[in-house]
């Protein structure tokens, strides 16, 4: 009676602060035993969010769509999922209560009691969704370094709260802009560039630019938060941002060549660079076309590359496929995708369909090792954010500004979650096999403690009923309702694998 009356008083608690889940808050489940399955439920209509129960697997395929997981087949390693924790993220986080924002957090990070988000990304410096233009370094002189208000107020507190809730999160940092001191208006006349929007690195300042990363990774574990990766610009190819830096493949090959590559190393830094970090499409320039490889194709840059992220705001997601069979022994990982007013970003029934497909399962499936999306949370005003930048995005979750409590859940948490509540950093990407299961696009892992998880998307307006099998003979039988994402996690007997 005494356990019967706390969950009550969790859901109760939950219900009144996010509207969209307020019907199916994500509650813990006990570990799963082997034969047994637990299975998570979102409907486009949001008649559905995140709907958890547990399954008992089955003798007896009962329907006639069945889907085969192989785990002895190994794709990609899998290192997480999450959010971009911006300024303005950051920001719009602190405003609420202590308590709502630590129930948010733990329904967004936990692993045990919520979706599990285990990987985020901060910009280095200031973004388009900051609350002012900065850099870590605005002063000339490299022993002029030191954090600012943003991180010192708002996102290293954040950081530190969400890892009491998830200690193995992982963070990456990229910058939109080198500091102004550092840029020239091109590598021909190199002259000082003294703007936040577009400009170039003065090759001079490499070393300088490098010390600047050393100095950012190491402020922040100063204060206990380890960086895992970084790119060394994001979008490159954009000069048009609130705060960017033009940085074209050359640049980069010889910036993380003779300066970043070498710096890191020198102070002992572990922390990984992915190169590029921009749109699959190169931004229709010719000369940019397969940008990572170039870099790859230079073996002293190379060497300190562990992959390329990649953004989808323009081109098409098979880029991967063809960058990963161009260098298979390199990671991929998607690290930014935005919804707004252009893409009808709030309509849930049109956003989680598409969303899941091209974002999501799409990345997976064309070898990421990583989803991250942008903003975690912006306000009901789309913000705050930056002129110049994008004044027209919503985020992961947007919470209204009138009271800093009310929640509404978009497409992106959904996406991510339904990858994180049941893939643990560590996981591979397995293969799987279906019969007569048209309309179903699906990702198959195993995780570290080898479970095995599924997420999968189907289409239809109709509802599918399948058999999910390891080729052991055990299967979970299940019902994946129209136009829906549906994830599953069961523990199978290993030993007739």
């Amino acid at each position: 009676m005494k356990i019967t009356s706390v969950i009550i008083s969790i859901c109760l608690c939950i219900c009144c602060l996010y509207d969209s889940l307020a019907s199916d808050a994500v509650i813990s489940l006990p570990p799963l035993s082997p034969g047994e399955a637990s299975v998570c439920i979102s409907k486009a209509d949001r008649s559905l969010s995140f709907k958890r129960s547990k399954e008992v697997l089955s003798d007896t395929p009962l329907h006639k769509q069945i889907i085969t997981i192989n785990p002895k087949i190994h794709f990609q390693p899998i290192d997480g999922f999450g959010a971009a924790l911006t300024g303005s993220t950051c920001y719009n986080l602190m405003q609420m209560s202590t308590q709502d924002r630590s129930a948010f957090l733990k329904q967004t990070f936990s692993p045990n009691e919520g979706l599990g988000f285990s990987y985020v990304r901060i910009s280095i410096g200031c973004s388009d969704f900051s609350l002012s233009e900065y850099t870590c370094c605005d002063t000339p002189g490299i022993e002029n370094f030191s954090l600012q208000q943003e991180e010192l107020l708002y996102i290293i507190p954040v950081l530190k709260e969400i890892l009491l809730i998830r200690p193995d999160l992982k963070i990456m940092g990229s910058p939109w802009t080198s500091p102004r001191w550092m840029k020239v208006n091109n590598l021909k006349e190199l002259k000082p560039f003294n703007s936040w929007t577009s400009g170039q690195l003065n090759p001079k300042y490499y070393q300088d630019y490098a010390l600047y990363f050393v100095k950012w990774i190491q402020a922040f574990q100063n204060h206990g938060i380890s960086i895992y990766s970084i790119t060394p610009q994001n979008e490159p190819l954009n000069r048009g941002n609130s705060a960017s830096l033009f940085m074209g493949w050359e640049e980069q090959l010889q910036f993380i060549k003779t300066a970043l590559g070498p710096a890191l190393r020198n102070a002992k830094l572990q922390t990984k660079i992915y190169a590029f970090d921009h749109n699959y499409n190169y931004d229709n320039m010719s000369d940019q076309k397969g940008y990572p490889l170039k870099l790859y194709s230079d073996p002293q840059a190379s060497s300190f590359l562990a992959g390329a992220a990649f953004h989808n705001y323009g081109g098409n997601r098979q880029e991967l496929n063809l960058i990963h069979n161009a260098s298979p022994d390199k990671e991929l990982i998607f690290t930014e995708t935005s919804i707004g007013r252009w893409n009808d970003g709030r309509n849930l029934a049109k956003r989680l369909i598409d969303d899941m497909r091209e974002v999501a399962l799409g990345t997976i499936n064309n070898h990421c090792c990583g989803v991250i999306v942008w903003n975690l949370m912006l306000d009901s005003e789309r913000g705050p954010n930056r002129p110049g930048g994008c004044q027209i995005c919503y985020g992961a979750v947007d919470i209204e500004k009138s009271d800093y409590k009310t929640i509404r859940f978009n497409s992106h948490y959904y996406i991510i979650g339904h990858l994180s509540i049941f893939v643990e950093p560590g996981a591979f990407r397995i293969e799987h096999s279906a019969i007569d299961c048209s309309g179903i696009i699906l990702s198959s892992f195993l995780n570290p403690d080898d479970t095995l998880a599924v997420a999968l998307l189907n289409e239809n307006d109709t509802e599918i009923p399948l058999s999910l099998t390891s080729k052991n003979k055990q299967y979970l039988n299940i019902t994946l309702p129209p136009r829906s994402v549906t994830s599953c996690r069961w523990n199978p007997n290993l030993e007739n694998l």
